[in-house]
């Protein structure tokens, strides 16, 4: 018998429903909630492989202060203590608290209530500065609000939906599902990607523009002045409703349509056709994500997307306007508690004396901030400069994910007192902590979370907390009791949403665009009941779906829009010593600092080591080959080691490398220490999409690759990466001189029996060596390595250690490296929903699979999350044309 619970994913901020079941073994499954409006039952790869990031390995379980156990007395009265004597000391603004889009409402709205409301200071910020911060300044400079006016429903039914900065099918692939099946059904809608890459998304588009980085600014005030000198403006609703529109249009027109060519890098037929197009279609959506907000000069890229649907007065009716996609599960609770440093809660603003009554008076607070604290680039600046001497950062891991993380490790290991709650002991920022400790996670955790459409929906727990962990806002009131304020008494996360709720509607009257009033008085039993749903949800009125601002009602004092004139001066960083265009994102299967993600086999599969996407045409001029390892430099002189990934899908001049590795997975990928402190200076949102970097080859002496039962432990290599594989691990290894012997190596690094049996060879020739380890019929690690890149299919040696090998023959195929007879290879995975490879893939084209449709339908591959869709048309293509020849 399983006992289920419906809860929210975790992950992106498209916010998919999940039903978690739980049997009598204690075994958890997983599956979409097809009543969940987000997601009616979809999951992506991540989603999907949740109930396999729920071990305890690497769990943080108790309370330690300098790595020694401590109980939580002694914890929370050291935090408490060490807070109140510093800004006795100091003053309030000598202490910070960074936060996190991972943490849930609840959560986020007593972090932010004591710090801003009784510590007095606005020294909070969080890692949704990195994400969503361009987003939130362009809204509030255009509505005079952080208002998302549209709802996912919007996608299915526009005419048109632009993409920008988006890899929708990797970064929210339900949402790509989503719009996939809509133009399935509507073969009239159209679909344009905006990107320098050539991604996964752009499978579905009708037209790619493969803009230059920060060209969109340019791009969008094109289209501005195409609309209007083709008569695609709606007057009327400019005249009525917005403010600015002769200044903005004036600033589009100082760019020349050649100039425009130059500053985005496209063909003149290609900037016409995305201007035909979006003139032409009545219903228009433009999703952007961290393309546009991860920039120097995003938050006037946003706003260059809002003019032209204020321009066009497609805005808040269905099927039209403007749609930031977050990056985070709850991106968008932290915006509504004023989880950022320079806002309030409920939408209100720090710098409005009136606001800041109205929240003190709420709180009964003895203090407010009055002015915005530290945003997250200058917060760990003032952490080196040792203007902050306290910091307290949740659930979140700054040193691989800030920008010139390099310098922020080092801030937060100078700072006098750190203190940090995560779920995890042994993150690159949880081995500096004073005081770390142990949080619940997903599935332990009970609260709410926002996603990109402002629907708020429950979290629930549906499994104990391990060891001694404990909520996040548990925490926080338990150290705002410690420091002697009384408003910190809540039992439960209820009564912290009610109290949320209450403050959106105090004193509103409808000049907010955020209240929740409705759920102010909810009991304990409702709250639990809680079904999703979408704000406003104002006490007296009837719930429904809501859209804004068609009715031309922003929320300015005038009630007005506001256009804004956007400058087109792209920056340029590249130069002679840092030649290239580093533009950092996700991978498909893994999730920010891989903290979770990393736990499970299968999402490691598609893609288990660091890369770089490298144009053909610049590898050659490098010196590059596919599958080299390159060194990527820039000027905040750090430097990566990741794998060459040599595809014609990257544009020339540019390099792309995810940000996920760290380094307990990877020797020296921690990409974001390449990436400079540059930020916008409205949003202070970092400028990742942008880096100038150089390329070199990585000569190495040996490569290697062992499938091992057991984790390699300090592996003294120039290169290595690790990742779990079913029956063990997985690492990819580079040597600058190869080790004396290949034994006494493997039993250095791994935990082997002394009485393991070895079999293998080693060629002094070529320099190749195989080298397997066996208890009784159990492989417990094979070694390949040679001069190159070890050519051995990596998914049949991870398969060999799950298998018997009693017989020699089998044992003398793991050696060589290839499988025996009728024992066919799966080849590299390319469906990690159902662990399909690309070789299995072919075999089905060769069976007269000729069709997407068609694999799926023989092998499921691309049938769960469909992200995989455009990888398998890939190979596809490439078989039909063998064929053809």
């Amino acid at each position: 018998m399983s006992i289920e619970t419906k809860t929210t994913c975790p992950y992106c901020g498209v916010g998919c429903g999940v039903i978690a079941s739980v049997d009598d073994a204690g075994k958890v499954a997983v599956r979409g909630d097809p009543a969940h409006p987000a997601n009616f039952g979809r999951l992506c790869s991540k989603g999907s492989a949740l109930a396999e990031t729920l071990d305890l390995d690497g769990r943080a379980l108790y309370p330690q202060v300098r790595g020694e156990r401590v109980t939580w007395d002694t914890a929370l009265d050291m935090v408490a203590h060490t807070f109140a004597q510093t800004i006795a000391t100091h003053g309030p603004d000598s202490v910070a608290f960074y936060v996190s889009g991972q943490l849930l409402t609840e959560d986020y709205y007593l972090a932010n209530k004591l710090m801003k409301g009784f510590i007095g200071s606005g020294n909070i910020d969080t890692n949704s500065r990195l994400c969503m911060s361009s987003s939130v300044a362009g809204h509030r400079r255009a509505f005079g609000s952080d208002t998302v006016p549209g709802l996912y429903e919007d996608l299915e039914l526009a005419d048109l939906v632009v993409l920008v900065g988006s890899n929708l099918a990797w970064c929210h692939p339900v949402l790509y599902q989503r719009l996939a099946a809509a133009k399935a059904e509507n073969p009239g809608m159209k679909v344009v990607v905006i990107d320098p890459r050539k991604t996964a998304t752009s499978d579905i588009a009708d037209l790619h523009l493969s803009v230059r980085p920060d060209g969109d600014v340019a791009l969008f005030n094109g289209l501005l002045t195409y609309l209007a000198d083709h008569g695609a403006i709606d007057r009327r609703f400019i005249a009525d409703h917005a403010n600015g529109f002769a200044e903005a249009l004036a600033a589009a027109r100082a760019t020349s349509r050649q100039e425009t060519l130059r500053l985005t890098g496209l063909a003149e037929e290609e900037l016409d056709a995305f201007c035909e197009v979006f003139a032409a279609s009545e219903k228009v959506v433009t999703c952007y994500s961290q393309g546009v907000n991860q920039s120097s000069i995003g938050t006037d890229k946003v706003n260059a997307i809002i003019n032209c649907h204020l321009a066009t007065g497609r805005i808040g009716r269905p099927g039209m306007g403007p749609f930031s996609l977050t990056g985070q599960p709850n991106a968008m609770g932290g915006r509504e508690v004023g989880g950022l440093a320079n806002m309030l809660a409920a939408h209100m603003s720090i710098e409005d004396a009136a606001d800041r009554d109205r929240v003190k008076r709420f709180w009964c607070s003895p203090t407010i901030a009055d002015r915005p604290g530290l945003k997250a680039v200058d917060m760990f600046r003032a952490v080196a400069t040792g203007q902050i001497k306290a910091l307290w950062i949740m659930s979140t891991n700054p040193v691989v994910s800030m920008p010139d993380a390099d310098a922020v490790r080092d801030a937060i290991a100078s700072c006098p007192f750190v203190v940090v709650s995560d779920i995890q002991e042994d993150t690159d920022t949880a081995r500096l902590a004073h005081v770390l400790l142990p949080a619940t996670g997903w599935g332990e955790k009970s609260g709410t979370v926002t996603n990109s459409e402002r629907r708020i929906s429950r979290q629930r727990a549906f499994l104990p907390g391990p060891g001694e962990a404990r909520p996040d806002w548990w925490q926080i009131a338990e150290v705002g009791r410690r420091m002697g304020f009384s408003c910190f008494d809540h039992a439960a996360p209820a009564s912290i949403f009610a109290e949320h709720a209450a403050l959106s509607a105090f004193e509103n009257d409808g000049r907010r665009d955020f209240d929740i009033g409705a759920c102010a008085e909810m009991s304990p039993a409702d709250y639990d009941c809680l079904q999703p749903f979408q704000w406003p949800r104002q006490k007296g009125r009837a719930m429904s779906e809501t859209r804004f601002f068609a009715d031309g009602r922003f929320y300015h004092p005038d009630g007005r829009a506001r256009f804004i004139a956007t400058s087109v001066a792209a920056p340029r960083r590249v130069s002679a010593d840092f030649p290239l265009i580093l533009n950092t994102g996700r991978v498909r299967d893994h999730w920010h600092t891989m903290t979770r993600t990393a736990k499970s086999a299968r999402l490691s599969a598609h893609l288990a080591e660091p890369f770089a996407e490298i144009h053909p045409d610049d590898a050659r001029s490098l010196g590059i080959q596919d599958a080299d390892l390159v060194r990527l430099e820039s000027a905040t002189g750090a430097h990566v080691i990741v794998r060459a990934l040599l595809t014609r899908r990257q544009g020339p001049g540019s390099v792309f490398v995810p940000m996920h590795w760290t380094d307990e997975t990877a020797a020296c990928a921690r990409v974001d220490a390449l990436v400079p402190g540059i930020t916008d200076p409205i949003s202070g949102q970092p400028a990742s999409k942008h880096v100038a970097v150089v390329a070199r080859r990585l000569e190495a002496d040996r490569h290697g690759y062992v499938v091992s039962a057991m984790k390699p432990d300090a592996v003294d290599s120039a290169y290595w990466a690790v990742a779990k594989a079913d029956g063990g691990w997985r690492t990819e290894l580079a040597f600058e001189k190869a080790p004396a012997t290949w034994e006494t190596w493997c039993r250095k690094h791994f935990d082997l029996p002394g009485d393991a049996e070895s079999l293998g060879y080693s060629d002094a020739v070529n320099g190749d060596a195989r080298l397997a380890f066996f208890a009784g019929d159990r492989l417990l690690l094979a070694l390949f390595a040679g001069c190159g890149p070890v050519a051995v299919s990596r998914s049949w040696a991870v398969a060999q250690l799950t298998e018997a090998h009693a017989d020699t023959r089998t044992r003398f195929a793991v050696v060589a490296g290839r499988p025996g007879a009728g024992r066919p290879d799966p080849g590299a995975t390319v469906c990690s929903c159902f662990s399909v490879g690309a070789n299995q893939i072919v075999a089905a084209t060769r069976e007269g699979c000729r069709t997407v449709e068609a694999i799926g339908s023989t092998l499921s591959a691309g049938t769960n999350c469909g992200s995989c869709r455009a990888e398998i048309r890939r190979i596809l293509d490439g078989c039909n044309a063998v064929a053809a020849e």
